[in-house]
């Protein structure tokens, strides 16, 4: 698009953990960027989504989860999150409308305050409110003084996005695209591979334990004919462990290889042949360079 009259910029979606962003970002960018689970902080980096809307380009920031940080990986994702905010040209809250503001959604806001930073409010799953108390709760929302807009919208059914993502359009300043018009991501394919597997990790495995691994894409070879031979290593930090990912003989691993597989090829519109692999590699919460493939600060 010739630059005369185009728009582009980051607006950084914050919330708390699992209201919802990373089902926003992909549903405003019309295609999955970021990988999503019932489970709270599945996002670990931040993630680029990005859409046209008329002469504008917009670069959203799917944060993790802002939430009390326990040890040196939450601290270097609460750290990404508010990195993400601190240098976008506008900011955006999510709050769940059903679960209404909790103790983590609160501090965000104090946060803001004290940063003197506006933001747009949007109210998410508001397909699950009787309106009254929709209504009620935008109202004690505004009257904080940090929100510049509401929005109500389902991130879910989309209800609500075509308007919220008109607005971003407008808010994003005046100059050249930063980014080629067919792309939606600024996400390797490598690291992109790797989430996947991770997100089918998080939806098959219970309790702690998806916390307790990573996923890394070790191989990518593309072929002759148009496939990609992928491999990928599930990091565990326990023989125990290893054991659960694998499940009996192997089927649990196997399962979520085939649901990974699947979801590569139809993004990526080419076959693709996965192997997985399970190792058991303690404290790699602990190595500074797995924190720089995510874009992570170590020492945050």
């Amino acid at each position: 698009m010739s630059e005369a009259g185009t728009r582009a910029g980051f607006i950084a979606v914050l919330g708390a953990p699992n209201v919802g962003k990373s089902t926003l970002v992909n549903r405003l960018v019309g295609a999955k960027v970021s990988i999503v689970s019932p489970k709270v902080q599945t996002t670990r980096t931040r993630v680029l989504g990005i859409f046209i809307e008329g002469p504008s380009q917009v670069i959203l920031v799917d944060t993790p989860g802002i939430f009390e940080p326990k040890g040196r990986l939450d601290r270097a994702m609460v750290a990404a999150a508010w990195s993400g905010a601190k240098d976008a040209d506008a900011v955006a809250l999510l709050i769940d409308a059903k679960a209404g503001v909790d103790a983590r959604s609160q501090a965000i806001i104090d946060r803001l305050k004290a940063d003197n930073r506006k933001a747009f409010l949007i109210l998410n799953k508001i397909d699950l409110v009787a309106k009254p108390a929709l209504l009620t709760l935008a109202e004690s929302l505004m009257n904080t003084g940090v929100f510049t807009d509401c929005f109500m919208v389902s991130a879910n059914t989309g209800d609500g996005v075509k308007d919220l993502a008109k607005v971003f359009a407008g808010a994003v300043p005046e100059g050249p695209w930063l980014f080629p018009e067919d792309e939606i991501s600024d996400m390797p394919a490598r690291l992109l591979a790797a989430e996947i597997t991770r997100e089918k990790l998080f939806l098959d495995l219970h309790q702690e334990l998806p916390y307790k691994i990573t996923v890394e894409t070790e191989d990518w070879e593309q072929q002759a004919d148009g496939s990609a031979r992928v491999h990928q290593v599930v990091y565990v930090e326990r023989d125990s462990q290893k054991g659960i990912v694998l499940g009996k003989q192997g089927a649990m691993i196997k399962r979520i290889g085939a649901a990974a597989r699947t979801e590569l090829q139809d993004l990526l519109g080419h076959p693709v042949h996965l192997f997985i692999h399970v190792k058991v590699r303690g404290k790699w919460q602990d190595d500074r360079e797995r924190y720089a493939e995510w874009g992570l600060d170590f020492d945050a």
